[in-house]
């Protein structure tokens, strides 16, 4: 079959140490010290074997992660800017929705014909971390597109505890193509549950919410904030495509951070109060940071979500003022998040369908990366035929 595989020069930063676990792995702990000048083309690769445990699915949709864009776009020494695990060469791709065409005899619950959504975390199941309920932190983890082959090709097989049925989505939506584009964005949207609900312990309705980045993980925040019954909702991106769909998805106010103060805004739009749950989705907490330490509520709390391995300073006395804290967040599995966000879906509340502003025939799924790299969209949709 054709998959879209992606590739790059090991060749580690001077002043970076090699791990002996990164050198016995063949993956690299943080990428953009390891990989640089990386290549996406299409190649011909083996079908698939499902085992015993897994299914192979039909790909029927895709999304482009900013991750995705990450790997895809270098620095000015040519290293990728994703700075998480990977494994080079790679099938990309792990934003995605399939159909069951073949099940292993092991296969207790999924039959042929089920449309699925599929979590990206492939942990292990049987770690501390994983036994105690961090699948997340998993030290033995595999991403799918990323160390473990991804879903920019026809078909791909997964065990059957990383699936989760979409059939009632198909329903709800008129049409199984329909039914997986939205469903495919149950992995981004899961990103920030997890960092809202999971890691952050969430916050009550009535609350105010600040979303900084309006990518897809800054735009999942809104719809969550909104469904959870945010009293406001206030959200800042650089790119003014991505503010309008900002405000589709439910922010009340929603401004490019250059054409305002956004600790401002905040506080203006809550009454002086600042904001209960800060979510940082940009990746630039250099220029974030000092805007969300201005804008705590009492007790506020913020999430980090848009990594970049870069450091960045904090004014620490802000959390003790504010009896404020910061959660860090990886991942989307565990916790209830694609359960969860699912029944919201199905039921309509959820609205994420604006989300998704271009689609993309497989055929043009190096395209679809390069779209990306502009970072107008709200999420890049990759459809199969």
């Amino acid at each position: 079959m054709k998959a879209v595989v992606m590739n790059a020069e090991w060749s580690p930063r001077p002043g970076y140490t090699v791990s002996e676990r990164e050198l016995r792995s063949g993956k690299a702990g943080m990428a953009s010290q390891v990989y640089r000048k990386p290549v996406f083309q299409w190649e011909t690769v083996p079908d698939p074997q499902p085992a015993r445990d897994e299914v192979l699915l039909r790909i029927r949709a895709c999304g482009v992660c900013g991750s995705d864009t990450h790997c895809y776009e270098s620095d000015r020494d040519g290293y990728i800017l994703f700075s998480g695990p990977v494994r080079m060469p790679c099938i990309c791709g792990h934003e995605y929705t399939g159909e069951v065409v073949e099940v292993g005899p092991d296969v207790r619950f999924l039959q042929v014909g089920d449309l699925v959504a599929a979590e990206g975390m492939l942990n292990c199941g049987v770690c501390e971390a994983c036994r105690i309920g961090r699948p997340n932190q998993c030290p033995h983890l595999e991403m799918v597109g990323f160390s473990a082959p991804g879903a920019y090709a026809p078909l791909i097989a997964s065990k059957e505890r990383f699936l989760w049925k979409i059939n009632g989505l198909a329903e709800k939506y008129g049409s199984a193509q329909r039914g997986c584009e939205v469903g495919a964005l149950v992995e981004p949207i899961a990103c920030s549950y997890n960092g809202m609900f999971i890691s952050a312990g969430g916050t009550l309705p009535g609350s105010h919410l600040a979303v900084f980045g309006c990518g897809p993980i800054g735009l999942g925040a809104i719809a969550l904030g909104r469904a959870s019954g945010a009293a406001t909702i206030c959200a800042f991106d650089t790119m003014p495509e991505r503010v309008a769909v900002a405000s589709a998805m439910g922010a009340d106010v929603a401004l490019d951070p250059r054409s305002c103060d956004p600790s401002e805004v905040i506080r203006d739009l809550t009454g002086g109060w600042g904001a209960d749950m800060l979510v940082e989705a940009a990746g630039a907490a250099l220029q974030t940071m000092p805007q969300i330490e201005r804008a705590f509520a009492p007790g506020g709390k913020m999430v980090y979500l848009g990594r970049t391995g870069q450091r960045a300073p904090v004014l620490l006395d802000v959390l003790v003022t504010q009896a404020a804290r910061i959660a860090g967040a990886r991942g989307h599995v565990g916790g209830g998040c694609f359960p969860n966000i699912l029944r919201m879906m199905e039921r309509g509340v959820l609205n994420v369908e604006p989300m998704i502003t271009t689609r993309m025939p497989f055929s043009r799924a190096i395209e679809a990366l390069e779209k990306s790299t502009d970072r107008t969209d709200g999420k890049v949709m990759v459809e199969y035929e």
